[in-house]
């Protein structure tokens, strides 16, 4: 596609205008299936440290099902914006800490320890069939992931609405191992999302915890 940026751009816009337009009954109910996928899907997330993030704009809220996980063991992580062009700082987070306004005043731990997370729940703005993620449009997150000599899990989480075909990647996207949304959790696996069951999906990663991957 030669004009990437502006479809982009466009879509960005229509898919964020839809998720906020979402009632709150309907969002609170997709919220407690992703939850509970999560939950159940990736049980070896309980020994981890996780790269979370806090909710802007309608997207899912993760820090339910955070709050499960690290009463289960995990550390978990908020990124930070350190400046334009560089990669995303994960500091340790937990609820009731002190925090700070960050980028697009979104709230970032308060001097607490940097960390590399084990796992990352990634929001989506849009997501396609091979498991691409459109975001925001800054890069931080693709950013993020091309610094990791070993990649973290990647777990993309949207609403079934914001699946699209195709969101045209380029060279420097990087697809999700996993896309979560209320309908079920999806696997990137050959250049295409397919669903996997919630025993299947636990047992792969807890196979791969085990072997160090």
């Amino acid at each position: 596609m030669e004009n990437w940026q502006v479809w982009r751009k466009q879509e960005r816009k229509r898919l964020i205008a839809d998720r906020m337009a979402v009632s709150v009954v309907l969002h609170q109910q997709w919220s407690r299936s992703i939850s509970a996928l999560l939950q159940q899907g990736f049980p070896n997330l309980q020994k981890m440290i996780i790269g979370l993030y806090w909710p802007f704009r309608g997207e899912y809220d993760p820090r339910g099902a955070a709050q499960y996980f690290l009463e289960s063991g995990a550390t978990l992580a908020l990124p930070e914006v350190i400046g334009k062009n560089k990669p995303l700082c994960f500091r340790e987070w937990w609820p009731d800490m002190p925090m700070k306004a960050g980028a697009y005043d979104i709230p970032v731990p308060l001097g607490t320890q940097h960390v590399q997370p084990d796992a990352l729940i990634i929001p989506m703005v849009g997501f396609d069939q091979q498991g691409y993620r459109l975001g925001y449009g800054s890069g931080y997150f693709d950013r993020t992931l091309a610094t990791y000599t070993t990649s973290p899990r990647t777990i993309g989480v949207a609403f079934e609405l914001q699946r699209l075909e195709n969101v045209h990647p380029q060279l420097h996207d990087i697809a999700m191992h996993y896309v979560v949304t209320e309908a079920g959790i999806f696997q990137a696996d050959q250049q295409l999302l397919r669903p996997i069951s919630i025993t299947q999906c636990a047992l792969d990663n807890t196979i791969a915890q085990a072997n160090g991957k």
